[in-house]
């Protein structure tokens, strides 16, 4: 993932490829960028394991993604991904 991929350009991605989210929802997802301060890559990553696994954006199951990176100090993507790895999450 492009660290400068910005959070915006994600959720319009999405949006172009049939995935419409809610204006709630991407409130959410603002909510939860504030809540634990994490970057844009962090953002898009729990987005990203969210649908794939709930295939549907779960709020919950985000904002514990997000949590944990945050509680687990994941520094970069490839900590992410080892981590996820680690809770037995199978990311392509």
């Amino acid at each position: 993932m492009n660290n400068t991929y910005k959070l915006a350009h994600y959720l319009e991605d999405l949006w172009s490829k049939g995935f419409k989210l809610k204006d709630e929802e991407v409130r959410f997802i603002y909510f939860g960028k504030n809540y634990t301060n994490a970057h844009d890559w962090k953002i898009i990553l729990a987005i990203n394991v969210t649908i794939s696994l709930q295939f549907d954006f779960d709020r919950s199951f985000f904002l514990s993604l997000l949590e944990l990176f945050d509680e687990n100090n994941i520094q970069t993507e490839q900590e992410a991904f080892k981590f996820l790895k680690q809770l037995g999450f199978v990311i392509d």
